[in-house]
C-alpha cells in the first residue's frame, strides 16, 4: 500500500490515550505528547547552541516526531509497568522495533526503506540530540503530572509520574537541564495555586532538596 498505508496510520495515534485506566481531569493522546515533545526539543536545543554546542536539527526533529510511532502497534503502557525491570522495558522495545521493522519492510517502497528505517528508530541515545528527546519527552510527563497534581488529582501514580521524571531530567548533564531547573521549574511550583497535592514538597524531594518521608 505504500507511504499512503505510513500517513493513514497516523490516525491511530490520536486515538491512543496516554496513562489508560485512571482518572484525569485532561485527557492526552499520543498524538498530541508527540508534538509536544517536538516544541519542548526545539527550545531545549536552542538553549544547548547559546551555550556552543552543535545541534544536527534534522536528526532532533526526525526523533522526536517520530519517537512513540510505535505505540500504534503495542498502545501506551503504563510507565511503572515499562520501567518495573531493565529486563520488561528491553523485551518491550525488542517488541515495539520489532513491529515497526516489520510494517516498514511490509509497506514502505524499497527506495524509502532506508529512510523509515533511520526516522522510526529508537531515537534515545547518548548523542546531544538522544539527549534532549529523553528530556523533552520526561518533561511533557512533568507538565501532564503537573497538571493533574494542580487541580488536586491524588492518584499515587501522578506523584510518582511527576516524581520519577525529574530525577531522571536532573541526572542528565546537559545545559537546557540547568537552565529548566534553575528557571523553568522554579517558576511552575512558585505558580499561584490551590492544590491539596504538596507539589512543592515533591519536587523538592525528586531533586534530593529534603529527604522523603519514610
Amino acid at each position: 500500500m505504500g507511504i499512503h498505508y505510513y500517513f493513514r496510520s497516523l490516525n491511530e495515534l490520536e486515538r491512543i490515550i496516554r496513562c489508560p485506566g485512571k482518572f484525569k481531569f485532561e485527557e492526552h493522546s499520543v498524538a498530541a505528547h508527540s508534538w509536544k515533545v517536538v516544541q519542548y526539543a526545539k527550545t531545549l536545543a536552542d538553549i544547548e547552541e547559546r551555550n556552543g554546542v552543535t545541534i544536527d536539527w534534522k536528526k532532533l526533529y526526525e526523533i522526536t516526531s517520530s519517537h512513540d510511532y510505535g505505540e500504534i502497534f503495542i498502545g501506551d503502557i503504563k510507565t511503572p509497568v515499562k520501567h518495573s525491570s531493565p529486563e520488561l522495558r528491553k523485551l518491550i522495545q525488542q517488541v515495539e522495533e520489532g513491529m515497526v521493522y516489520n510494517f516498514i519492510e511490509e509497506h514502505i517502497p524499497d527506495e524509502f526503506k532506508s529512510i523509515f528505517h533511520n526516522q522510526l528508530r529508537e531515537g534515545k541515545d547518548d548523542s546531544v540530540e538522544g539527549l534532549i528527546l529523553e528530556v523533552a519527552d520526561k518533561l511533557d510527563q512533568v507538565y501532564e503530572a503537573f497538571a493533574e497534581l494542580r487541580r488536586g488529582n491524588t492518584e499515587k501514580e501522578f506523584i510518582k509520574m511527576y516524581r520519577d521524571a525529574l530525577i531522571k531530567i536532573n541526572h542528565i548533564d546537559l545545559h537546557c537541564v540547568r537552565y529548566f531547573l534553575n528557571h523553568i521549574l522554579p517558576d511552575m511550583v512558585n505558580d499561584e495555586i490551590v492544590s491539596t497535592v504538596d507539589i512543592r514538597r515533591i519536587t523538592d524531594e525528586a531533586l534530593g532538596r529534603i529527604d522523603r518521608p519514610a
